[in-house]
């Protein structure tokens, strides 16, 4: 990729010089194909520390499937491997019982490789969420206002706990993301994400950090519970309530109540704003197979580390028709996606191709990081399930 170079760094003593991001956009492509594996060198992160257990070792019983025949993104045959390359994949991993039947690293990345999940991380808030549900700390029956009473203020009063974690909500949130003046522009410059724009209007009310933007939502749209509408903010509120009743920060609360019972290889971390919170809904980074884990625990009925009873209800959400691609039969329910009514397999999914996908009947675990040109591709997204079909097919 073409990389920015800081010209005084070449002569400066030390190590080599490297990329250097700019500040704006250091997420879009090309920049993505570097900068998904280095954020703790672009922003601030916060650890999410794996304490000091052993590693759950995972066992291995490898199939070589990089001849696998699958359908490219236009629908012609090619192999996964030249799947792979055409949908800029940086790591993939699969597991069949519990046991890594297939992983690759491609564009650099390594075992030790932190790699952003863009929104698999709501997953994993929403995760979280269910053990705190299961502890009585949180309700999904109460207000939201109940856990956060200064959202009384806002358009999400009136809401529940329960509206929030579907993105049900009635509340005005513009997810645009090529539009930086949308509320999803205003939520990067909260998150410290991207500085304001480049001659933008410098009287703009630009948010100084997530919990402004928050309390700047006064518009809703519709009547809360009315219908889905896929909202990032909404899992930003989802961890504000979560901080309030548990005492802990986010990163906190991850570590001690998700990541170190997991048996992970490596900390992971978040990306934090300006007053030090940590991006719940896009901002979290791990390696690939301590995703992989993850999603075993959630396909494992959580573990005794997530209440059984909160991935079974998970996994009944509402389904309406149109949906949309590439799931549409699917429905959203406690912060994952549900590929359809029937298999209820469990999505985590995140832009520019970040994905968890879990086959609860055939015992499969697939993690898919890339580093995707654009946000969404409807046709790279469609390939890739189709694939996990094909491969839990092979398995099987």
């Amino acid at each position: 990729m073409a990389t920015d170079i800081d010209p005084a760094a070449a002569s400066r003593p030390g190590p080599p010089a490297g990329p250097v991001p700019p500040r704006f956009h250091w997420d879009r492509a090309p920049r993505n194909r570097w900068s998904f594996q280095h954020v703790r060198e672009v922003m601030p992160p916060a650890e999410v520390w794996r304490g000091t257990g052993p590693a759950h070792a995972l066992p291995r019983a490898e199939r070589d499937l990089d001849m696998l025949p699958v359908t490219d993104s236009a629908g012609r045959p090619t192999t996964l491997a030249d799947l792979f390359e055409e949908t800029y994949t940086d790591g993939f991993i699969v597991l069949k019982d519990g046991a890594v039947a297939y992983e690759r690293y491609l564009n650099g990345m390594g075992e030790r490789t932190l790699h952003l999940s863009q929104s698999v991380g709501k997953s994993i808030t929403g995760a979280v969420a269910g053990i705190l549900v299961g502890r009585g700390l949180l309700d999904p029956t109460r207000p939201i206002t109940h856990y956060l009473p200064e959202l009384d203020a806002t358009a999400y009063r009136g809401a529940t706990l329960q509206q929030v974690l579907d993105m049900t909500t009635g509340v005005m949130f513009d997810e645009t993301y090529e539009n930086p003046y949308s509320e999803m522009g205003k939520l990067d410059v909260a998150a410290g994400w991207n500085p304001p724009p480049p001659g933008s209007d410098p009287d703009f009310p630009w948010p100084s950090h997530v919990w402004e933007l928050i309390m700047s939502l006064k518009q809703a749209t519709r009547a809360h519970g009315e219908t889905f509408e896929y909202r990032s903010i909404e899992t930003d509120v989802l961890a504000f309530a979560m901080e309030r009743v548990s005492g802990r920060r986010l990163p906190q609360l991850v570590s001690e109540e998700l990541w170190q019972k997991l048996g992970v290889d490596e900390s992971a971390c978040f990306t934090v704003d300006s007053a030090g919170y940590a991006l719940a809904d896009g901002g979290f980074n791990a390696t690939l197979r301590d995703y992989a884990r993850f999603g075993q625990m959630i396909l494992d009925g959580g573990d005794g580390v997530v209440p059984a009873a909160w991935i079974e209800m998970t996994r009944n959400g509402v389904h309406r028709p149109g949906f949309g691609a590439p799931i549409p039969e699917g429905a959203y329910h406690n912060q994952f996606w549900i590929e359809d009514p029937r298999s209820r397999n469990l999505i985590c999914r995140g832009v520019f191709g970040q994905l968890i996908w879990i086959d609860f009947a055939r015992r499969i675990v697939v993690v898919k990081l890339s580093s995707w040109p654009e946000f969404y591709n409807i046709d790279y997204s469609t390939a890739t399930l189709k694939a996990c079909h094909t491969i839990a097919g092979a398995l099987s």
